[in-house]
């Protein structure tokens, strides 16, 4: 099957379109990625690359079109907004003529924000003669107005035009979770729609990295019980309410929770803690992907939290999958799909988005749980990624899928 993937991120931006690429090629397909040049998330553009011109490159046997953008700059609506322009723009103008005379089978969109990153597929479907397959990471017009991002109704209606527009000329719709397949139907027809979740490959996941953790978090780890959080630290995600849960957990012996990453809450974390004046909250920083297996596997149980909004209800955060993968107890702390899937695989324990007092009883019940419970809490979560999660497993279906629907079967 020849398969080309429209992507405004892609590698050396770490995005799981990357990997699913790759196993897609390693599936027999013939895959060529048109993308932008990469910026994210800081918004200069990496070593080795320019805003303007286009590049062409090979990437592990991936043949590589970056087309001219604007960078993210420092951020803020208006960068974002020339940002997600550009790449739509600069992909009208200039892929038909770099893809002239070439057809696909299928063409694949990754679309998390902005979904106009779709729109220049949709100017290649009648050339490269394929079928058009949009992965959709984000629920739009939704997301733009909870995030604040849009407040003017008008603009909103506009949003809602436009991804009316886009869902109609797509062949299919694959969701990521299934509490999107009723608001995209909103927009598409449901005949369209099909659940394709996200996936983590698993030997990202076990690597052979062997650079060693700092001391001081290693004695943490090992010598307390520890909930891990990690990821970005950011509104989103709830901060707030972690910290003030392991305040209420300050009479729990040797209990502490770590938080490996960084974010836009980061300075409020080591602010509140200190504020506080908590001792059971260590602020490990960020490590590079590889080091997150040596981490989790000296965790006691890893957390996941978002904000009590509707919207992120629906989605499945991509560190759920990574949680299961590792065989560790979960807890969530979050409304909807997330949760949905925690309890579900038997992996953990969930509580209610944005409340403390009800996360500082779901982690005290974890704290008194017997060991034999949190192995098999892990082991259920492990089984359930292999299942449902794993990137090899999900490459093969998503060409079944498409193979089906595109009438290549």
């Amino acid at each position: 099957m020849k398969i080309l993937i429209v992507t405004q991120y892609f590698w050396p931006e770490f995005f799981i379109i990357n990997a699913l690429s790759l196993k897609l090629a390693e599936q027999g397909c013939e895959v060529t990625v048109a993308t932008g040049k990469p910026n994210y998330p800081d918004g200069q553009v990496f070593s080795g690359y320019t805003e303007e011109g286009v590049q062409r490159e090979d990437w592990k046997g991936l043949e590589i079109i970056r087309v001219p953008l604007r960078t993210r700059r420092a951020g803020g609506g208006l960068n974002l907004f020339l940002n997600y322009c550009s790449f739509m723009i600069s992909g009208i103008r200039h892929l038909p003529g770099l893809l002239s005379g070439r057809q696909f089978d299928v063409t694949i969109v990754f679309a998390p924000s902005p979904l106009t990153s779709a729109v220049p597929a949709i100017f290649l479907k009648s050339r490269t003669k394929s079928h058009l397959a949009i992965w959709v990471q984000d629920l739009w017009p939704e997301s733009l107005s909870a995030t604040g991002f849009i407040k003017n109704k008008f603009i909103l209606a506009l949003a809602s035009l436009g991804v009316r527009w886009i869902y109609s000329r797509a062949d299919t719709l694959l969701v990521q979770s299934k509490a999107f397949i009723a608001p995209v139907a909103k927009y598409s027809k449901a005949s369209k729609i099909v659940y394709y979740p996200n996936s983590i490959d698993d030997g990202e996941i076990h690597s052979s990295a062997t650079d060693e953790l700092p001391a001081e978090l290693v004695r943490d780890l090992e010598g307390n019980f520890c909930v891990v959080f990690a990821g970005n630290i950011g509104k989103a995600q709830s901060i707030e309410t972690l910290i003030a849960a392991a305040g209420r957990l300050q009479h729990l012996e040797k209990f502490k929770l770590v938080l490996v990453g960084s974010g836009s809450m980061s300075a409020f974390v080591v602010e509140e803690v200190a504020r506080l004046g908590l001792t059971n909250v260590v602020v490990a920083g960020r490590f590079p992907i590889s080091q997150m297996e040596h981490i989790y596997s000296r965790a006691s149980a890893l957390i996941v939290s978002l904000r009590y909004e509707e919207i992120l209800s629906y989605t499945i955060p991509g560190k759920v999958q990574a949680y299961l993968a590792s065989g560790k107890p979960i807890i969530a702390c979050m409304n909807g799909e997330g949760a949905r899937v925690v309890l579900e695989s038997g992996a953990g324990l969930a509580c209610a988005a944005e409340d403390p007092n009800q996360l500082a009883e779901t982690i005290e019940k974890l704290y008194t749980m017997p060991a034999e419970f949190l192995a098999e809490m892990g082991r259920n979560g492990r089984h359930y990624f292999l299942e449902n999660f794993e990137m090899a497993h999900q490459a093969k279906n998503l060409i079944n899928i498409l193979a089906s629907r595109a009438g290549k079967g």
